[in-house]
């Protein structure tokens, strides 16, 4: 076996980062429901009060922005592992494009 070939297969960092893939595979399906449950709350809250619910924006944006950490980190776009392991995006994380404002 070639000896780059075998440095590159037992490399722990690689490894490592694949048990990270899983494990925010993992939550990334988790958050992906919880998101719709967002999309259905404010679609409902829209529907009766005729008004959109800054709260579910917020959190909807929020949650966005981490889905958004989620498949930049397990794309390899990104080397920093997302929230547990960085801090939540708040509000004064940048927005997405084409968010809305409430």
């Amino acid at each position: 076996m070639d000896q780059s070939l075998k440095r590159h297969l037992t490399r722990r960092e690689t490894w490592l980062r694949g048990l990270f893939i899983i494990l925010f595979a993992v939550i990334y399906g988790i958050a992906e429901v919880v998101l719709w449950a967002v999309v259905l709350f404010q679609f409902l809250a829209t529907l009766f009060t005729g008004e959109r619910n800054p709260r579910l924006l917020r959190f909807g944006a929020q949650l966005c922005a981490f889905l958004y950490q989620v498949l930049m980190f397990v794309t390899f776009n990104r080397d920093r592992r997302p929230w547990p392991f960085d801090p939540w995006p708040g509000a004064d994380s940048p927005a997405l494009p084409g968010a809305r404002e409430p």
